[in-house]
């Protein structure tokens, strides 16, 4: 069981994908936007983090950059999951320092089985 983050600005998304995860036995941390999932992970450290795109006051990109960048947070993988489906948007990502990308919506069982070697690294 590991403790994930999920960042999204839509409360409708965060319900969604903390369903799939609490169904898979995982613990669940939210935030509404890039600055507050920064605040979040430096005060929880959790063991990942599924972060939106597109989001207000920081956006997933730029929230990722700092995680990932961080000195306490780096090791913290990040995947991005984003209504955006072209390919400049994942090698932004991977620029950013992200693990992964999914376009909404994730097919569960790739994201689950991603979740997992994550995890397991």
């Amino acid at each position: 069981m590991a403790k994930i983050l999920v960042v999204d600005d839509s409360a409708t998304q965060i319900a969604q994908m903390s369903k799939v995860l609490q169904k898979y036995g995982h613990e669940i941390l939210t935030a509404e936007d890039g600055a507050q999932a920064v605040e979040v992970t430096k005060a929880e450290m959790p063991d990942l983090i599924l972060m939106d795109v597109v989001m207000p006051n920081l956006n997933g990109f730029q929230a990722t950059r700092q995680i990932t960048k961080g000195e306490t947070t780096s090791h913290i993988p990040v995947i991005m999951l984003s209504g955006k489906d072209q390919e400049t948007d994942k090698l932004w990502a991977e620029r950013q320092g992200a693990s992964g990308y999914f376009t909404k919506p994730p097919d569960e069982k790739d994201l689950m089985a991603t979740i997992d070697s994550l995890l397991q690294a």
